[in-house]
């Protein structure tokens, strides 16, 4: 336990304040941030607010932001229906390189997952998916977790360096996440290479397009079916792992994403797909990357993903 409050930074004890009525209880007031807490707590909250991983994909900077506006925005919401108890063990301490902070992310990681509790990861860049998706193979074996991305894009770009744009190529080519284990979903194949697309079909990767999503009555269905038919002899020994990058929700419901698009998930099929993954006893890790509080209106990307925290906690089946 002292190890992951010494890579970590602690959080905005300000955001924990008590609203003037008593009888509107917030997340403020149970969640909490101490050695303790973090020993009962079923599910846990931790940060990565960086920028590296998007600046070397050329992308726009500013998701070191969201971690502290999520934040914001989730401490203002009600405890209902949550029953699960909740730490927040701040931020990741930040390298001098991308590569050390990944390091560090990773070390906390497998200590929470080691410890049997269930992770909400708020970045930052996409990258991170590369720290988590390497602490879940190294916690829990290869064989042994599937790894969902959410997203527009397929983030297995090939790059001189790590970047946002390639965590999962890393943990594909370093064997440490099997492609009959991978799902891409919600991409849209405007925005993915031909060669990508070639390479994680060769593979044998599961791909779940936007467009796929879009011809079911619920935005959740496929990507239900196809776990659970390739998955029925053996889903109670599988760990899961969700990434859900803002850039795959439109920009009229998420403006503050590193890439924006008129196209994308609607809000409530964000929503439903992160309960969704609330709702699979066998999810170890949640994270949500990519947004970017420069260029939100409203408030209503850091809104969104507050609420989808607030539907993972709630929904939970620990």
């Amino acid at each position: 336990m002292e190890q992951i409050f010494d890579l970590t930074t602690r959080p905005d004890l300000s955001l924990f304040h008590r609203p003037p009525d008593p009888n509107d209880p917030r997340l403020a007031e149970i969640v909490g941030t101490a050695p303790e807490d973090y020993a009962e707590a079923d599910i846990v909250i931790v940060g990565c607010p960086q920028d590296e991983g998007v600046r070397r994909n050329n992308g726009r900077e500013g998701v070191a932001l969201a971690p502290a506006r999520i934040r914001e925005q989730f401490y203002l919401l009600t405890p209902f229906n949550i029953s699960r108890k909740i730490c927040d063990i701040g931020d990741v301490k930040i390298g001098r390189t991308l590569e050390e902070t990944h390091d560090n992310h990773l070390e906390i990681v497998k200590k929470v997952l080691s410890d049997g509790k269930r992770l909400i990861v708020l970045g930052g860049g996409n990258d991170i998916s590369y720290p988590d998706g390497r602490a879940m193979s190294e916690v829990f074996g290869t064989e042994n977790w599937i790894a969902v991305n959410v997203d527009s894009h397929l983030d297995v770009r090939v790059a001189e360096q790590r970047n946002s744009g390639t965590p999962y190529r890393q943990l594909l080519e370093e064997k440490l996440l099997l492609p009959k284990y991978f799902y891409e979903v919600g991409f849209q194949t405007h925005f993915c290479s031909p060669v990508y697309y070639d390479y994680i079909r060769e593979l044998g990767v599961h791909r779940i397009s936007l467009e796929m999503l879009r011809s079911r009555s619920e935005p959740d269905q496929e990507i239900r079916e196809q776990i659970r038919l390739n998955f029925i002899n053996h889903s109670s020994s599988m760990s899961t792992f969700f990434g859900f990058d803002i850039d795959a929700v439109r920009a009229s419901d998420a403006p503050g994403s590193s890439a924006p698009s008129p196209l994308g998930l609607r809000a409530g099929e964000f929503i439903q797909l992160v309960k969704y993954a609330a709702s699979l006893a066998n999810t170890k890790l949640i994270e949500f990357t990519e947004v970017n509080p420069k260029f939100d209106a409203d408030s209503r990307t850091v809104k969104l993903v507050a609420i989808a925290m607030h539907r993972f906690c709630s929904g939970s089946t620990l």
